[in-house]
């Protein structure tokens, strides 16, 4: 949150560090080294972001160990689902400057990553396992944080670039920023097009399905106001537009048109005390959904989230964190025979924090959560971590989570369940961090178990309800290796599974595996190397097993599954900086091996894709 304004030169300057020495203000909600806390996150640098090349938001976070974001090989306008650790794309908490964000109006609220460009990020901290009591609802399976550019420097920076590529995707983007002092500005404008391709899979090979083309705009601004030495103040304001089309069923083609709108706006401020902060923050989103061609035609929501925190530090020993947040969300009626609906969620909180006792740290934390439906919510968090040397920490996390359904499970147009219980869940993890001497290499090895209860799905009958439970499982491996300096190397493999148990109309359970599209097993390889220091060029390799997909033929009432055969993506990439690297060009090649493929059986998938382009700082 704010604490990520404030010590933003300091994370700046520790991007090139190991994981151990990185610094993180998502586990806690105040800085802390990733040596310091047992939660298990990744960090994506703003050096990974910067040779991205012409990637998008859901492209680069399907590249990180135990995410799967469903979506990502389709066509750009095509949906976008993230399944952190196999769970719901609703378990995920989206988070923008460490404010959270949702789509009131979308199915489990899940929050549109389409609306998000990538140019606008400095920063993104992903923090797995169950995170409720520090960031409320929807936070069952983990938590993305969003951190965005700032400004910094001289008075006036002016930055921006252009890309072209495969299917005529264009990508252009501006920006202003400075500094004053300790104050400082960024202003951002982004435009993206493209024709695309037809989202419905052509298995005939006619050519004739129309291509689903997409168009976004997108323009921010933050400022960060230094009203005295202690006291910053950040006002914000964003605004995306995205335009679309789409294939209503698989297999046939579409010209169904879409489109949304997103408006954020709101401020953050801080007041830094001798021995810890006080951070306040208001925020407001506006979502509007439009389908022309729908027999819904348009979505309207709001979300208000206003809260209040203050960290302290007690003791050399101790640390605490205490605050309280209130949520207000509105679903605008989508038609003229139902009303609009409205919940209103009151959350306290408090953390304490144990540090440095000979190796050992802990975290333990509660929330107590109020949602005008559905009463009273207790969820806790326990976290102990243990530094057996500088180079070697354990770590055992057991946190519990609540979620209560979306106001579209409840109220809206397709399948709603007004009686839906909210679901609740437990999560073990614990594992080993290693960071070599030399910072030469690193590596982590996590080991999960969640259960979740009265988890909330949709059945045959086409309609919301709760299934008795849910049991998943799995492994994430990471490392990086430094051999050389100018060489990098990160490797991953997860291997996750789940099981739902649901009473059968005989009355009896029946237990069966349900990730649908998610695979058991992944593995990526990323290969960068710094050839001159003008010349940067990477290799990136990523492998998604075995799936299955449940399919619903025309008219079918019953869902068949489907299996969805193994793929391997294969990317490389290139960047050349001259004028000091004020100007760089790069070129990229997305699919190199054409992989022919299924993210969602009966759908398309973008194939083979170039694009080039320059980058520039003035």
């Amino acid at each position: 949150m704010m604490a990520a304004v404030l010590c933003s030169h300091w994370l700046m300057a520790q991007e090139d560090s190991t994981s151990l020495d990185q610094v993180t203000v998502t586990a806690t909600r105040f800085p802390k080294k990733l040596s310091e806390t047992g939660k298990v996150v990744t960090i994506i640098t703003r050096e990974d972001l910067a040779k991205a090349g012409g990637k998008e938001l859901p492209q680069l976070l399907n590249e990180q160990t135990g995410i799967i974001v469903n979506g990502t090989g389709s066509g750009l306008g095509k949906d976008k689902s993230v399944y952190l650790r196999g769970a719901h794309n609703s378990y995920t908490a989206i988070l923008i400057n460490g404010i959270p964000v949702i789509d009131p109006t979308g199915v489990g609220g899940a929050f549109d990553l389409r609306m998000l460009p990538l140019d606008q990020i400095e920063r993104i901290e992903i923090l797995k396992g169950a995170q409720s009591t520090l960031y409320g609802s929807d936070a069952v399976a983990g938590v993305i944080n969003i951190i965005t550019k700032k400004g910094n420097g001289k008075p006036a920076n002016l930055s921006g670039g252009i890309a072209y590529g495969s299917h005529h995707t264009l990508k252009a983007d501006a920006g202003l920023s400075g500094s004053f002092g300790e104050s400082s500005y960024n202003l951002s404008f982004m435009h993206n097009e493209t024709r695309g391709i037809s989202e419905a899979k052509d298995t005939l090979g006619t050519q004739r399905f129309p291509n689903n083309g997409m168009l976004r705009n997108a323009v921010s601004a933050d400022i960060d106001g230094v009203l005295s030495n202690n006291f910053h103040i950040k006002p914000f304001f964003r605004y995306a537009y995205f335009k679309s089309s789409y294939s209503k069923n698989v297999f046939t083609p579409g010209e169904n048109r879409f489109s949304s709108g997103l408006l954020s706006a709101g401020s953050q401020g801080v007041y830094r005390l001798n021995k810890g902060s006080i951070t306040g923050l208001f925020s407001y989103d506006e979502v509007n959904r439009n389908y022309p061609d729908g027999s819904v035609k348009e979505f309207n929501g709001t979300k208000k989230t206003a809260e209040v925190f203050s960290q302290l530090d007690l003791h050399p020993y101790i640390q605490a964190l205490a605050g309280a947040r209130y949520d207000e969300i509105e679903m605008k009626a989508p038609n003229s025979t139902t009303p609009d609906t409205l919940s209103k969620v009151v959350s306290p909180y408090i953390s304490l924090f144990l540090r440095n006792l000979g190796g050992f740290y802990f975290e333990a934390g509660g929330r107590l959560t109020n949602h005008s439906k559905f009463g009273n919510n207790f969820t806790y968090t326990l976290n102990p971590s243990y530094l057996v040397s500088e180079q070697v920490k354990l770590f055992v996390n057991f946190g519990t989570a609540f979620r209560a359904p979306s106001l579209s499970e409840l109220y809206g147009s397709f399948g709603a369940n007004p009686d839906l219980k909210p679901e609740t869940s437990q999560t073990l993890e614990g594992g080993v961090q290693y960071t070599s001497a030399d910072k030469k290499a690193d590596a982590r090895l996590v080991g999960f178990l969640r259960n979740t209860r009265d988890i909330i799905t949709f059945d045959q009958n086409f309609r919301y309800i709760n299934y008795n439970r849910q049991k998943d499982h799995g492994i994430e491996i990471e490392t990086t290796l430094k051999p050389v300096e100018p060489l990098t190397v990160k490797l991953f493999y997860t291997f996750t599974e789940g099981r739902v148990t649901t009473s059968t109309p005989a009355g009896t359970d029946t237990t069966y595996n349900n990730l649908f599209k998610r695979p058991k097993n992944s593995f990526g390889v990323h290969v960068g190397y710094q050839v001159l220091p003008a010349l940067f060029v990477s290799s990136n390799y990523n492998f998604y097993g075995k799936r299955k997909d449940l399919y619903y033929a025309p008219d079918a009432f019953d869902g068949e599954n489907i299996n969805l055969k193994a793929y391997g993506l294969w990317d490389v990439y290139a960047e050349y900086g001259i004028l000091n690297r004020k100007l760089r060009a790069f070129v990229q090649v997305t699919n190199l091996l054409d992989a022919d493929y299924y993210e969602t059986y009966g759908y398309s998938v973008w194939g083979r894709a170039f694009n080039a382009g320059i980058r520039f700082q003035l």
